[in-house]
C-alpha cells in the first residue's frame, strides 16, 4: 500500500532499514539525474518481471 513519506523518513529508511530507492522516471530522465543509489525501473515497464530486481524483505521507496 502505497504511503507518504517525508525526506526525514526517507533518511530513516535508507541508513536504518537498508531501503531500496527506486527511480519510476523513464531512462532518459533518470540518467539525467537521480537520488545516490536509486535504481531506474520505469513505470511504464514496471511488472512483476522488472521488479524482480528488489529484494522482498527490505523495504521499497519509490518516487
Amino acid at each position: 500500500m502505497p504511503t507518504a513519506i517525508t525526506r526525514d523518513e526517507l533518511q530513516r529508511l535508507v541508513h536504518e532499514e537498508d531501503a531500496q530507492v527506486v527511480d519510476v522516471l523513464p531512462a532518459r530522465e533518470y540518467a539525467e539525474g537521480h537520488l545516490p543509489g536509486a535504481v531506474n525501473l520505469p513505470l511504464k515497464k514496471l511488472d512483476r518481471d522488472t521488479a524482480a530486481v528488489l529484494d522482498r524483505a527490505r523495504p521499497v521507496v519509490m518516487y
